[in-house]
């Protein structure tokens, strides 16, 4: 209970500790954030053992006792402080965006739940948030507390979290019932171990929201608005500290309110610097980060090096990529200047451009002679995502140069070849390498005779932990109140257990039909054609029609060649020197089966899972950069509006087409004169058709 009520400050504002709110809440501002004082006030940022009010003017009735305060603002706090009101969490079905008149709010402000957190927006655009990636967020605290349940266990602490209790019931009721599910039955080793040895070896339990002091040390580079980090700190367990970290002054003092009004100042810390330097200055080995998350607007290139370095031995790296025209094919210019690999337009380019990544963050981690181990990578909607774990090791860094391909894409029918950058063979105990031999492929490719196009290098291992992955899995489908996707999660997840994981990239079957210009196969007749020959094929979770398989080129064609003749193509109407024209000239070598089998309808198929959902929202793409003045530019919104569905709505009234001068009109040509514009003659035409 507080013994003197609050003093009023000049400002208008009551602090909590008792001050007038102009000294000790000033200091403590100004040594966390030195810059832009002026600005850190008028946004009434929160200090350490200090919250600011408006300041409420009162009516004759007297003003309501004040009950005691039962929470407490950090582990260090000592002062009592009035708190403000406590947000509930959101349930899965809330809404993620809501209008609000909670106390300590600015004007024009809203409050945005996502998960547990309630985070604090200012109405213009001043700091960046896309409400889209709300699965990237969940899919990252999901593969976050897996990892952190194996890295602490190795220290002795066991991570709590709330609803796993009944994952583990329905387990045991299904063991009993002789039904045992692969997903659900993959309880942790680490914790059953630990069990086990409990009466030999002390262990510590910890829980979500509590700072734990052999937990992680996690950096967030680029928070924004601190939701990531606000939500890492109230939804996952063994934690120790979490740097939420952003360049612009107002993200970091936005960052700094919400930390405070979601009550984790704690464990969440604020920082306003260059992520690349924060990263630098935590290379020593006791200062590195357990987990770094990187989520920039845009290419996250010139923070790898820097990253590679600060991770831990074993250490965590999320790195999350939106410049999807540069990974995919548009500009390979530049993304080799970016990412150190030629990027192909090609239909396996969202893949490839998870490979690209890899590669990068490999030959990056292979300088200071540490290597990768991905652990996830997925490519979801304008963006992908990786997961991967940075170790140390010179035997094993030697192992990269055969790690990595060269692509030879076939521009007429979309075959593909890999030529690795390196060779290695055993020779006992040792290992030798050598120079690569190639190229896999001739000057025009035997099946079209197309010229090839040359791309990569790409990461050529496999893409996914498997075992990893089945136990995030686990945890996301035996919790599924969890996460607001976790359909979604679980439908992704389930297909990247099913891809083969020694085939990188994937052919397209619709592709593959329309190279011949014949009709398409169903995906099951196609998948049991491939397995009736003895192949392998799997889907892919980058694309809906996307046929991974160990089968090549030749038998592909093949088998189109085998279901053209029951669906024939009119080829006197094919060139005779196009793609469709000499594949379908030479016969069939293999004998196509398309009798569907059983075992090609993959689980996740028969399941019905939320594999490739719909557009969540009308213009749910990459959104505007946060401005410093704040503010979206209205010409940018504009734009986005008028050229959406052009193709399929054009226009024809002359009134809404251009209206800037033609090109006669800028050599002085134009009849028109000063009336001219773009469309008078459209104009012109329609009169001549009415006389």
């Amino acid at each position: 209970m507080r013994a003197t009520r609050a003093a009023r400050s000049p400002l208008g504002l009551v602090c909590a500790c008792g001050s007038a709110g102009k000294v000790s809440c000033v200091e403590r501002l100004d040594s966390a954030f030195p810059k832009k004082r002026s600005s850190l006030l008028q946004i009434l940022t929160t200090g350490h053992n200090c919250v600011f009010k408006k300041f409420r003017t009162m009516d004759s009735k007297k003003e309501p006792e004040e009950s005691p305060d039962t929470t407490s603002a950090g582990a260090d706090s000592t002062t009592t402080a009035v708190p403000m009101e406590e947000t509930k969490p959101s349930s899965p079905t809330e809404s993620s965006q809501t209008s609000s008149t909670e106390p300590g709010l600015l004007p024009g402000e809203t409050v945005v739940r996502e998960g547990k957190a309630a985070i604090l927006f200012p109405s213009a655009n001043e700091v960046f948030y896309n409400p889209v990636q709300e699965f990237n967020r969940d899919l990252t605290c999901a593969v976050i507390t897996e990892f952190a349940r194996v890295q602490l266990a190795q220290r002795g602490v066991r991570i709590l979290i709330p609803g796993e209790k009944d994952r583990v019931v329905v387990q045991l009721s299904e063991e009993k019932n002789g039904k045992v599910d692969q997903e659900t039955s993959e309880q942790p080793e680490n914790e059953q171990q630990m069990e086990e040895e409990g009466d030999k070896k002390e262990f510590i339990t910890a829980s979500v929201g509590e700072r734990c002091e052999q937990g992680l040390h996690v950096l967030e580079g680029l928070a924004a608005s601190g939701l990531r980090s606000v939500r890492f700190a109230l939804e996952l367990p063994g934690l120790k500290s979490i740097t939420a970290n952003d360049y612009s002054a107002k993200a970091a003092a936005l960052i700094a309110r919400n930390a405070q009004h979601n009550n984790v100042s704690h464990i969440l810390q604020a920082s306003q610097r260059d992520a690349s330097m924060v990263m630098y200055e935590a290379r020593g080995r006791k200062e590195r980060y357990d987990v770094i998350d990187l989520d920039p607007y845009g290419s996250p290139s010139p923070f790898l090096d820097a990253a590679v370095q600060a991770v831990s031995e074993g250490g965590l790296l999320c790195i999350t990529c939106t410049d999807m025209a540069v990974m995919a094919g548009n500009s390979g210019e530049t993304c080799y200047s970016k990412y150190g690999s030629v990027s192909i337009k090609s239909k396996y380019c969202h893949e490839m451009a998870l490979r690209i990544i890899l590669h990068s963050l490999d030959q990056r981690a292979a300088v200071y002679q540490r290597y990768i181990e991905p652990l996830l990578s997925v490519s979801v909607d304008f963006y992908i995502r990786v997961f991967v774990r940075v170790k140390t090791g010179q035997v094993v860094v030697k192992n990269s140069a055969s790690k990595q391909a060269l692509l030879y894409n076939c521009v007429g029918c979309g075959a593909f070849h890999l030529q690795r950058m390196g060779k290695k063979m055993s020779q006992g105990k040792h290992m030798k390498y050598s120079a690569a031999t190639g190229p896999p492929v001739g000057p025009s490719c035997e099946h079209c005779g197309q010229r090839h196009q040359l791309g990569g290098p790409i990461w050529a291992e496999p893409i996914h932990d498997i075992t990893f992955v089945q136990k995030v899995l686990s945890a996301v489908s035996g919790n599924p109140t969890r996460f607001r996707t976790s359909k979604r999660i679980e439908g992704v997840l389930s297909m990247v257990t099913e891809e083969l994981q020694d085939i990188p990239l994937y052919y397209v079957l619709d592709h593959l039909s329309s190279t011949v210009h014949c009709n398409t196969p169903s995906m099951l007749q196609f998948r049991s054609a491939l397995m009736h020959a003895g192949y392998r094929v799997s889907l892919s979770h980058a694309c809906k029609n996307a046929v991974k398989t160990d089968a090549p080129a030749e038998v592909l064609w093949d088998i189109i060649r085998c279901w053209e003749k029951s669906n024939p193509v009119k080829r006197e109407r094919l060139s005779e020197t196009s793609p469709a024209h000499r594949i379908l000239s030479k016969e069939p070598t293999l004998q196509a089966c398309f009798e569907i089998r059983e075992d090609a309808n993959p689980q996740s198929r028969k399941r019905h899972l939320t594999r490739f959902q719909e557009n969540p929202q009308a213009n749910w793409g990459p959104k505007a950069r946060a401005k410093a003045g704040g503010g979206v530019s209205s010409e940018l919104e504009d734009k986005r509006k008028q050229f959406q569905g052009k193709r399929k709505k054009q226009i024809t009234d002359s009134s809404q087409l251009k209206s800037f001068p033609c090109k006669k009109f800028r050599k002085g040509t134009c009849t028109y004169g000063d009336k001219c514009c773009y469309s008078h003659e459209h104009e012109q035409e329609t009169e001549e058709k009415m006389d």
